[in-house]
């Protein structure tokens, strides 16, 4: 049975009250039936629905409180891991640099890496190697020259048994790893002190601060264009999520407190401002803001589960392994398990907001029940999922393509290939997420349709 949802005009507050009842409150006041906001949705509650929830958000922000200053970084100094140290034991200090020439050369007759105040003369005999000139923007010898030689694939004359094969490659295209240079870009290079004092450059990285200051621009732009205040109050409570989790959340497990601890009262804090601010203080997100949580508690217990039933001790990754040799105190299993519940945080958000709020329009209907209100809102709520798996599912496809690629030709059986550790992470995130997502849908819906007061089908009849 569908119900058509009432358009303004058809609302008692649109058409006046009915001949002989008493005339209501001035628009934007309160009523007995529910709270009516001239810039909020309306929102029939029943009695207990208000305090109750109140109290458990409460109970749970001073829960929040008392895990946050339980575990509150020290923010003290760490030595430097090898991997990030330059040759002098120091953090590696990069300047920047722009491509201003480049020309074909002998590898042999270039001295890369060296700063010159000349420009540096190249002969250009359309060696193998590409000579590209740069000029450097930053640094103690800004304004100076230094060369970077890339080697082409034309240095690899011969198939070597073992290694992959040339044929087919550009032969004057960079080698595999060498960085592709052209002219004007901008980049980052390395810089270290020889024994004799002299100033050593190579490439580090591009320099990508000012693309992606633009597409940060872009990205607002979009959303406040569409979702006007919502969305301008959406990126704010982004920006304080990233605050949270390079204030607290990196700092705290630096420190080896408990990772899912850490990892739940991070979630905690970034939930309520968040939501709040996307989404408006009203009953609605509070119903999809408790669903949120226990969710993120039950997506706890089975990231739990799964990587105990799973053997999964994170070891397979190259960043878990250095920072197992270099912060030994930290918890490889208790990584993986922060991982999978901040993972699900985002799109757990999403399905529990559209289901609270879906939930509170069915309940407007005149004449619908809680039971009904609760079997439309899971009928959406349904669709929901089955997208949302999908979207799920291929995130963590998209990010593990490169690992699918590279185990696609190691020759090992294709059940070897999903069982090693790295594709089982990968797949049991997916699990844990989408079970705690699916589970998310009845939850929010439950607690959304306990707390509204479906109006009576007789306008002016209070329903019980």
């Amino acid at each position: 049975m569908s119900h058509r949802l009432p358009e303004p005009a058809d609302s008692p507050a649109a058409s006046g009250p009915p001949p002989g009842a008493s005339p209501g409150p001035a628009p934007g006041g309160h009523t007995h039936a529910g709270h009516v906001h001239a810039t909020g949705p309306v929102e029939n509650l029943a009695r207990y629905s208000r305090p109750a929830v109140v109290g458990l958000l409460v109970l749970a922000a001073l829960a929040t409180v008392i895990g946050a200053i339980l575990l509150w970084p020290s923010h003290a100094e760490r030595p430097l891991p090898i991997p990030f140290q330059a040759a002098d034991g120091g953090p590696i200090r990069t300047v920047d640099a722009t491509v201003i020439s480049q020309s074909r050369a002998d590898c042999g007759t270039l001295t890369p890496g060296t700063a010159t105040t000349a420009y540096p003369a190249i002969a250009a005999t359309g060696g193998p190697c590409i000579a590209s000139v740069t000029r450097l923007t930053s640094g103690a010898q800004q304004g100076q020259y230094v060369v970077l030689s890339i080697a082409t694939n034309r240095t690899q004359t011969d198939d070597v048994p073992g290694q992959p094969s040339t044929k087919g490659l550009d032969p004057n295209a960079p080698m595999a790893g060498q960085p592709d240079l052209h002219l004007d870009d901008h980049l980052r290079l390395s810089v270290i002190t020889d024994p004799s004092g002299t100033l050593r450059y190579a490439f580090y990285d591009y320099q990508r601060g000012t693309p992606l200051i633009w597409w940060a621009l872009a990205f607002v732009v979009a959303v406040v264009a569409v979702a006007t205040w919502r969305g301008l109050r959406a990126v704010i409570g982004l920006v304080f999520a990233f605050g949270v989790l390079g204030y607290f959340t990196l700092p705290s497990i630096l420190d080896g407190h408990s990772v899912v601890g850490v990892a739940l009262v991070s979630s905690a804090a970034i939930l309520f401002p968040v939501l709040y601010l996307a989404h408006g203080v009203n009953m609605r997100t509070s119903s999809a803001l408790l669903g949120t949580m226990v969710s993120l508690i039950l997506a706890a217990g089975l990231s739990q589960a799964a990587v105990s039933s799973l053997s999964l001790t994170g070891l397979s990754g190259e960043s878990t392994r250095t920072l197992q040799l270099y912060q030994g105190s930290l918890s490889l299993s208790g990584l993986l398990l922060a991982g999978f519940v901040i993972g699900t945080l985002g799109v757990l958000n999403d399905v529990t907001i559209t289901q609270a709020s879906t939930t509170f329009e069915l309940a407007a209907v005149p004449g619908q029940s809680r039971l009904g209100a609760f079997r439309g809102a899971m009928r959406v709520g349904r669709d929901h999922i089955a997208s949302t798996v999908y979207t799920l599912v291929f995130a963590y496809a998209g990010s593990a393509l490169p690992l699918l690629l590279l185990f696609s030709v190691a020759g090992q059986p294709f059940s070897s290939l999903l069982t090693g550790e790295e594709v089982a992470i990968e797949l049991a995130r997916t699990f844990v997420g989408g079970i705690a997502l699916a589970l998310s849908v009845p939850f929010t819906t439950a607690i959304a349709a306990a707390l509204i007061a479906p109006p009576s089908p007789e306008p002016g009849v209070a329903r019980p």
